[in-house]
């Protein structure tokens, strides 16, 4: 069995080499930031991740994953290397590769024999071309020559359910045009071809390409129910129920079709702007996902005029918001409907109050600036206090089941925006609340 170097211990990374050291492979995963391997070494986990800390902890314990700085080890010692690094969004919304280059002008100058180099970031179609090529360029200036294969092999993970996603995935792509390379991903692999996990054998275009047409797909399924949502506020429909007939429909699948303030998060804001640019690049556009973009954005702000027309105003008045992370289990903020909603509402003179599970500490960071206008506090209760409106923007399983009771004596007034549909618009003006939700 082939030794594993995973370059990069961000989600992807970590996730991808806890879980291959699971199926009894020697993993090593390389960093290029001190802190984050010093925390791994002492077995803490960077980021939050259900299930995550458990799994680094078990296969540190039996010796099978380690964690570096040394790149020339990890290259020089491991026949397959994933690439997991970050491709953050560039200012013209383009994939920043400037990671993904440097990594491989390490690993061209490490080389010490055949090496499978997998691509595991979500990168533009074309970079599995643009590595071979940039790896040949290192080893000219070596003055050697050392065979080695590119492989795309995107990955499909939720954050809140990534090792779960890893171990049972819906389907494995791999794209190679080499005999060689493959069958050494079918040995990496080999847990999951035994538990006849869908691979599909493509060429290395095609698999960058599914990648980001499947992200790209399932943010126009986001877009369009909330859009449809808008439309139900203004005809006297109900999303829920329409979006629930519409699941039923074998050809559609109730899967993303729940309204709310828009999506967010590592992957959906950050491919369709790449998808975007690749189409206009290559003289063919991808308008409906060029309007997607708009729309996601449109829906964030819509938010803020929903609260701010229920509210008759939002200056001076102190706004209860439960839930920062663009998704629950998971502390990433990234692209999050928080921070433009919270952000829109300090500018027009709310004080908020803020309370999430996990992600308190990077919501500091996110909206820095803004310290004497926003509070972060111990509980949800805490947060709800003495505030003119509650606002559920992140749908954690603890907000389902508020004791309604204690926060409506705890507001100064019982007025909710639940910007997730968690709860029947019936429900709670029962107990009297007055209720906004999206599309309901």
């Amino acid at each position: 069995m082939p030794n594993i170097a995973v370059i990069g211990t961000g989600y992807v990374g970590l996730v991808t080499g806890a879980c291959l050291s699971d199926f009894g492979l020697n993993v090593i995963c390389v960093d290029v930031v001190p802190e984050k391997i010093e925390m791994l070494c002492r077995n803490e986990i960077p980021i939050y991740e259900p299930g995550l800390e458990d799994l680094v902890q078990r296969n540190v314990y039996y010796k099978r994953l380690t964690f570096t700085l040394d790149f020339k080890k990890a290259v020089e010692d491991c026949e397959v290397i994933f690439l997991a690094v970050g491709t953050p969004q560039a200012d013209d919304g383009s994939a920043d590769m400037t990671n993904v280059r440097k990594a491989v002008a390490d690993i061209a100058g490490y080389m010490n024999g055949y090496k499978v180099i997998v691509n595991k970031s979500t990168v533009p179609v074309g970079t599995g071309r643009l590595v071979r090529k940039w790896v040949e360029e290192g080893l000219a200036k070596r003055k050697t020559s050392i065979e080695f294969d590119v492989v795309s092999n995107p990955e499909f993970l939720r954050e809140g359910s990534a090792v779960y996603d890893f171990l049972h995935p819906d389907r494995v792509v791999i794209g190679t045009d080499s005999e060689r390379a493959l069958n050494a991903m079918k040995s990496v692999y080999r847990v999951l071809y035994l538990n006849e996990a869908p691979f599909l054998e493509v060429n290395i275009e095609t698999a960058e390409m599914i990648k980001y047409a499947s992200n790209a797909f399932l943010a126009v399924k986001i877009t369009y129910i909330n859009e449809m949502a808008n439309l139900c506020e203004k005809v006297g429909a109900n999303v829920q129920d329409v979006a629930r007939a519409m699941g039923k429909d074998g050809r559609i699948s109730p899967k993303f079709l729940h309204a709310g303030p828009g999506f967010g998060g590592s992957c959906f804001p950050k491919d369709t702007n790449a998808l975007a640019i690749i189409g206009k690049t290559h003289g063919s556009p991808v308008t409906l996902v060029e309007q997607v973009i708009k729309a996601n954005q449109h829906q964030k702000e819509l938010m803020v005029s929903k609260i701010e027309d229920g509210l008759s105003g939002v200056k001076g008045k102190t706004l209860a918001v439960l839930g920062l992370s663009f998704k629950p289990n998971t502390d990433d903020m990234r692209e999050a409907p928080s921070l433009t909603i919270i952000n829109s509402l300090v500018r027009k003179g709310a004080k908020i109050m803020a309370y999430d599970p996990i992600a308190v500490d990077e919501a500091r960071k996110c909206l820095s600036g803004h310290e004497g206008s926003i509070g972060f506090c111990a509980d949800e209760y805490d947060a709800v206090t003495g505030a003119d409106a509650l606002i559920i923007i992140t749908e954690w399983n603890q907000f389902r089941n508020l004791d309604f009771d204690r926060i409506k004596q705890s507001m100064k007034t019982p007025v909710i925006f639940d910007l997730r549909n968690i709860y029947t618009r019936s429900s709670v003006e029962a107990r009297g609340f007055k209720y906004f939700g999206v599309g309901v």
